[in-house]
């Protein structure tokens, strides 16, 4: 339900870029018609994903009061430009530490279009704690299946569409080193920012029935104070087990584009 048809004459159809159908910007993406996320564990090939993605070129810099490095691009497809953000690897969004905190906080407040969780395929357990977190948060998500040649060698075999399925939104497998199912990663993000595919992702629903009660009065009292809150009832959960981050951007409207 989530396979990428006619890639190749989608990307033919374009001759002003290279044979991937990618025109990779590097630092250049001072205008752009959406923003990508690219979210993962440490050690998943995620700087490998944002080169083949951008270009080696690349802008960077701390994140405003952390000392956090920040690092973006950007890539042209079918006449639309994409800003990517390289969010710091870490294994949790629970905010424990400075890494987790602005990873979490971009991909809530910060809205992306979409976010390319890249995972190690030959780990793949280990990194689908990550991935259920933020798709606790976020509607529009891709998962990059990296590092399938090493777990080709390591003899793991990976059913992509059951994955997909299970998950809700669309896994693409890929060999970023080697430039294989980049391709494919791009044709996805397009068709999830632009609403060809829409993700329905896997949320946690066994909860217990009076936390489930209290966090749809609170999901809804945050509603109608913070209507352009993002993802009220994530928000709820957090401020529920004592999250004084997220108290502390409610406090200070962290989450209002304005």
């Amino acid at each position: 339900m989530m396979e990428s048809k006619n890639l190749k004459s989608a990307c033919e159809s374009c001759p002003q870029y290279n044979p991937n159908g990618l025109k990779k910007l590097g630092v250049d993406v001072e205008k752009y018609d959406f923003v990508v996320a690219l979210a993962g564990n440490p050690n998943t090939g995620k700087s490998t994903v944002f080169n083949a993605l951008t270009g080696l070129r690349q802008h960077t810099g701390n994140w405003p009061g952390k000392t956090v490095t920040r690092a973006e691009g950007g890539f042209q497809y079918n006449d639309q430009k994409y800003k990517l953000v390289d969010l710091p690897g870490t294994y949790s969004l629970l905010s424990t530490s400075e890494d987790e905190e602005v990873a979490r906080n971009f991909i809530l407040f910060g809205k992306p279009d979409v976010t390319v969780i890249v995972v190690d395929a030959g780990r793949l357990e280990r990194n689908l704690n990550l991935v259920i977190q933020i798709l606790e948060i976020t509607n529009k998500a891709v998962v990059c299946l990296n590092l399938m040649d090493e777990a080709k060698r390591n003899h793991i075999e990976i059913n992509t569409r059951a994955l997909a399925k299970r998950l809700g939104v669309p896994v693409v497998a890929a060999s970023a080193r080697f430039n294989e199912g980049i391709p494919e990663l791009i044709n996805v993000v397009s068709e999830v920012a632009n609403g060809t595919i829409v993700c329905k992702p896997h949320r946690i629903k066994n909860v217990p029935k009076h936390i489930d009660e209290a966090v749809k009065k609170l999901s809804e009292a945050l509603k109608k104070q913070f209507p352009t809150l993002p993802n009220s009832r994530w928000i709820a959960f957090r401020l529920l087990e004592g999250d004084q981050r997220v108290l502390e951007a409610l406090r200070t409207e962290e989450f209002n584009p304005s």
